[in-house]
């Protein structure tokens, strides 16, 4: 098969024929071999319905459906692993990605070698206070803490080559950053291309404003998670050393501080009417806490399942 389409849905009844027919009609003039997978998440209109429908009436639809609204990431996952197709297209449901994209998509990961292809919407026609600006310093973040020049990582139009989607994993809400778990499972050819962005025909937009702080927030922990997931000890335990002896060394100061001022017949404050020798001793607690933390960290890295869980690529 040469490509599987996935389309996460939620409360999409009046889209979902239209956009079916013009997938159909892109594949057939193009000769594809193909297969359309709708994957219901918990709609709770006619979604499912239509699916049903559709697929009656042809055996290239296939249909996933949740009992509920897990969101796009478990919508994705789902998709990828039912994906057969050579290559995986991933496209909103809402007719604002064009199935028109898909042979240069296809193109670009059959012909000219990538493994991944994220849309950039360059023209939109969403809100520019409430999606554009807030969209730019998004990417913009993402693009400095990733490495990828990409200018809109979550771009629900992508194209991938089938490996890909086979060995990574979508969970949570990381679908905003698959680019970035496509980077750190080894696949390194990593494109964009321009795609047109069309005008939403029905309902409204599924997602609001908490995106974005969400969005930061998966972004820290996919960093830390690629840089220290299988050697916390790294991260925790030079952070946690460090702490322990800058508190140390305040404390000896502290002490030496009165010690002089006791030879030299001065009188001093007692010490524990400084605030700096509760300062190095919180210093200390932490810095403590913080090593014994890389520690368990540590023991659970190497006691887990997945710690020797390493992609090969290729064997002979």
């Amino acid at each position: 098969m040469d490509i599987s389409i996935i389309v996460p849905l939620y409360n999409e009844e009046e889209s979902l024929v239209k956009l079916y027919e013009w997938i159909d009609k892109v594949m057939n003039t193009n000769k594809f071999s193909y297969e359309v997978i709708f994957v219901n998440d918990g709609s709770t209109d006619r979604s499912w319905e239509v699916i049903t429908e559709l697929q009656k009436k042809t055996s290239s639809v296939r249909g996933i459906k949740f009992r509920n609204n897990y969101g796009k990431s478990p919508a994705l996952y789902c998709g990828f692993r039912a994906a057969q197709g050579d290559v995986v297209i991933t496209m909103d449901a809402d007719l604002q990605d064009s199935p028109d994209e898909i042979p240069e998509l296809f193109g670009m990961i059959k012909n000219e070698g990538y493994d991944l292809v994220s849309g950039w919407k360059k023209k939109r026609y969403d809100s520019k206070f409430t999606k554009n600006i807030p969209s730019k310093i998004y990417n913009a973040t993402a693009r400095k803490v990733t490495g990828l020049k990409l200018h809109d990582m979550n771009c629900g139009l992508k194209a991938y080559a089938n490996v890909v989607v086979k060995n990574i994993e979508v969970y949570g809400e990381m679908h905003r950053y698959i680019p970035y778990l496509a980077k750190n499972a080894g696949f390194k050819k990593i494109g964009e291309k321009v795609v047109v962005h069309r005008k939403r025909e029905f309902g409204e937009t599924k997602f609001g404003l908490s995106r974005f702080v969400n969005g930061y927030l998966d972004l820290i922990s996919l960093w830390f998670l690629s840089r220290f997931g299988k050697k916390p000890m790294h991260f925790f335990g030079m952070v946690g050393s460090l702490m322990f002896v800058f508190g140390f060394f305040a404390t000896v100061a502290v002490g030496v501080n009165k010690l002089v001022a006791i030879l030299n017949h001065v009188k001093a404050p007692l010490i524990t009417e400084t605030p700096y020798f509760y300062l190095s001793l919180l210093a200390m607690v932490l810095g403590t806490q913080l090593f014994l933390t890389g520690f368990l960290g540590e023991l659970i890295a190497r006691n887990s399942s997945e710690r020797n869980n390493y992609l090969i690529e290729k064997e002979i």
